[in-house]
């Protein structure tokens, strides 16, 4: 019966009119099927003021199991408790509302009073069940009922299970639920896909695949369920050819409407984005005739974990542009690429797109806020909507820890840690990586080595690999290269890339060659594909003017075929972002900038500025060196910034390396020298220049 024909025999409840008890078990029956609530208490308060459900078993089983059916287990409950003779169909109604309304602890303590009663479970009954031990994670219980289930000659039941299977799954028992699947005489496509699911849930990825192919082999067609679980396999594994495959057989199967819908789409665009195949989700994606928010947020977000903050941007465009309206998720990877790039004009955009559409109070878009604010150079505005953010969870604290880190504000990190201790907020391995980096950037010294060594005496957590990398980084900036290096030989794991490479770069800063030869060897065998720690080698050999050491090195960096990330910046400016390369030429205004260039060199002259040439590493004359100074990056970005703004304006630089020391030197005077505020932001923190001071002090 449908609902309309269900709602139409409905009488007025102020009726004399009595339903027969025939005519309202039917009528319960429907509203169970359509879970209609509203409807089912009208009939309850019709059959109570009528009389009819008084004394009548058959009507108040129903009715309880309505209830049962729309979730409302406080109306079945008082109803169940009221009838002596209980049928399994009552049992079993009640043991499955709470097992699916979130109560599975009910649904125990009903199934043993179901047998304590004498009442005999079947195959309706362990499903809900099986379910609640495995989202309780009863595994003692879940096997006893698993035990029940055999001797009572219903596993081969289809439906029991899967639920066996399900239960295994949920408590991580991989190879118990594959012993249960291999038994099982009959298997429906539910069995196939709890299979392929539950191992992907469990890491099992491997055997998920494992599972497809037996699927295929004889002949079970896999749906949206089956392949959405394998599409996100090959995404967390990188398994691109196995992507390509499911993505052929959704293709080869296109005609089955179980196979290829929305959802699956959108998961295959999801997964070549994981599996880096960027190229292959945007022609996919081009290939939509109806783009919907998911498929948006998937290519976005793509673009956003590989670093692509501008293809996000111009995808943000297109979307604001046609019919689809931005989310949370796209807020947030919008929030992220504005993050790599310093967009802080588009990023103030966004926080008014956020607020207009009340995403504020999301915790995870305020996180995110807090992160583009602080990765743009606000942390004003960064501060100000910590402030404001009604709930504080660990991620928003560590943000906001991480953010007064790279801006040089040590001390203001680590008080901001130890408010968030006195908030009873646990702390992770996350925040103790912030706060000692901050410590790092400041020169806290005490301050960070106290906070290192709580981390196992007072919060019980073992410090890892970033944690030691922190503070060799912290020891070494500060000079105490011979302690860093203490401190790697007395750790209990073994030192990764990253502390490594804390300790060489600080041999860099402080010139201590046998140091950086170690160091330097260590990384080379850990990573030798890196170009990194050969460069850093290179420089430290060309600050001593070891000329022929530098050519060795750079001859293995060859010979290898290593390549080193070329050094550019870039700077924003109405709305749109120039980026300069080291000597760049190509920009249309190129011979002005050099020309403002040539005159800022000879008024920094003038004002007594001498050229730092030991951050060139080439050996050539100090005149071409001067010059290759001026071909900085940075220097080109800057120029084109004080010739296209007002004066007055603050001038925001963002460089994917870190500033050399004559570059500092240069940026600092022409600060002071132009009445401005420059705002760089290099690969590891932010330096404000102002008045020829620098809010790093020198300490980078």
């Amino acid at each position: 019966m449908s609902l309309l024909k269900t709602t139409a025999l409905l009488p007025n409840p102020c009726s004399t009119t009595a339903l027969s008890s025939l005519q309202c078990g039917t009528l319960l029956q429907s509203l169970s099927n359509s879970k209609s609530l509203t409807q089912a208490q009208q009939l309850h308060a019709l059959v109570t003021t009528g009389g009819t459900l008084r004394h009548n078993t058959y009507l108040a089983t129903k009715l309880a199991t309505c209830y049962a059916a729309c979730g409302h287990m406080l109306h079945a409950q008082l109803i169940f408790d009221q009838i002596v003779l209980k049928n399994s169909f009552l049992w079993n109604s009640m043991i499955r509302g709470y097992a699916c309304n979130h109560s599975p602890t009910k649904s125990l303590v009903l199934y043993r009073e179901m047998l304590r009663f004498g009442q005999k479970p079947d195959n309706f009954t362990y499903p809900f069940v099986l379910k609640a031990c495995g989202d309780l994670l009863f595994r003692g219980i879940g096997r006893k009922v698993h035990a029940l289930v055999v001797v009572g000659g219903l596993e081969e039941n289809v439906y029991v299970g899967n639920s066996i299977l399900s239960m295994y799954f949920k408590f991580g028992d991989v190879a118990a639920a594959q012993v249960v699947f291999d038994k099982m005489p009959m298997r429906d496509l539910t069995s196939w896909n709890t299979m392929v699911s539950g191992c992907v849930k469990n890491g099992e990825t491997v055997g998920a695949f494992e599972i497809f192919g037996e699927m295929r082999r004889v002949g079970v067609v896999g749906d949206g369920t089956t392949l959405l679980a394998l599409l996100s396999a090959c995404g967390d594994v990188m398994d691109l050819k196995m992507g390509k495959e499911i993505h052929g057989y959704v293709v080869r199967n296109g005609g089955n409407g179980r196979v290829h819908n929305g959802f699956l789409v959108n998961s295959v665009i999801d997964m070549y984005c994981n599996c880096e195949s960027i190229s292959c989700a945007r022609k996919l994606f081009e290939g939509l005739i109806v783009k919907d928010i998911v498929s948006w947020n998937s290519l976005i977000s793509g673009y956003e974990k590989r670093g692509d903050a501008f293809e996000v941007l111009e995808l943000f465009g297109r979307m604001v542009e046609g019919s689809a309206v931005p989310d949370e998720v796209t807020v947030i990877s919008v929030l992220g690429a504005c993050n790599q790039i310093s967009a802080l004009r588009l990023g103030t955009s966004v926080h008014s797109y956020v607020v207009k559409r009340g995403y504020g109070v999301n915790v995870a878009v305020g996180t995110a806020l807090i992160g583009m604010y602080a990765n743009c150079g606000s942390l004003i505005c960064a501060c100000c909507v910590f402030d404001e953010m009604p709930e504080k969870n660990l991620a928003v604290w560590t943000v906001m820890v991480t953010g007064f880190g790279i801006h040089g504000r040590g001390r203001e990190a680590v008080s901001i840690f130890y408010e968030m201790l006195g908030t009873n907020v646990t702390p992770d391995e996350g925040i103790f990586t912030a706060v000692l980096s901050a410590c790092s950037h400041s020169g806290l010294v005490e301050e960070g080595k106290e906070i290192f060594y709580k981390i196992t005496r007072v919060y019980n957590v073992d410090p890892g690999p970033t944690h030691y990398s922190c503070l060799v980084d912290l020891l070494g900036r500060a000079g105490y290269l011979d302690e860093a290096y203490a401190v790697i030989e007395s750790m209990k794991l073994e030192p990764n890339e990253d502390v490594w490479t804390a300790l060489l770069s600080a041999c860099r800063l402080h010139r201590n060659v046998k140091l950086a030869e170690i160091s330097a060897q260590k990384l080379f065998e850990l990573n030798p594909n890196g170009a990194s720690g050969y460069v850093c080698l290179s420089n430290i050999y060309a600050a001593e003017r070891r000329w022929k050491d530098v050519e060795n090195v750079r001859a293995l960096v060859k010979k290898s075929r290593l390549k080193k990330a070329p050094s550019y910046s870039f700077v924003e400016l109405n709305k749109m972002f120039h980026q300069f390369f080291v000597g760049d030429t190509y920009h249309k205004q190129s011979d002005d900038i050099y020309a403002k260039l040539k005159d800022l060199s000879e008024q920094l002259k003038k004002a007594g500025y001498k050229p730092d040439t030991t951050s060139v590493l080439y050996d050539v004359e100090e005149e071409i060196k001067e010059k290759m100074l001026w071909d900085h990056s940075e220097r080109l970005a800057l120029a084109f910034a004080l010739i296209n703004t007002a004066p007055g304006t603050t001038i925001r630089i963002t460089k994917n390396l870190r500033v050399c020391g004559d570059c500092h030197t240069v940026i600092k005077m022409i600060s002071k020298l132009t009445d401005r505020e420059i705002i760089m932001r290099d690969i590891s923190r932010f330096h404000r220049f102002r008045d020829g001071l620098c809010s790093c002090g020198g300490y980078w």
